[in-house]
């Protein structure tokens, strides 16, 4: 089953990631604003990746001083879209 998710992030460049997962494997990532290259780069690393890989590899990732990062919010994204494909 396919399911989406937006997902509002904060203290990072990138405002939004637009999940999308095939059961527990994820499918697409586009990241809305940041630096795209590099966010463009991680979208296409990530995409055929379980969910629980992804979260576990990029969670708690830091981006200079600030407590997040883009990898780190897509992380928490992931945990969201999770909680969503359980909850069904």
């Amino acid at each position: 089953m396919t399911t989406k998710l937006t997902y509002k992030t904060t203290g990072t460049c990138s405002s939004l990631i637009e999940l999308t997962a095939e059961d527990d494997v994820l499918t697409d990532v586009c990241f809305t604003g940041g630096c795209h290259g590099n966010l463009q780069g991680i979208s296409r690393l990530v995409c055929g990746m379980k969910l629980d890989e992804v979260r576990r590899r990029l969670a708690g990732i830091r981006c200079g001083h600030k407590p997040t990062s883009c990898p780190d919010q897509l992380s928490q994204a992931v945990a969201q879209l999770e909680a969503k494909i359980q909850g069904r």
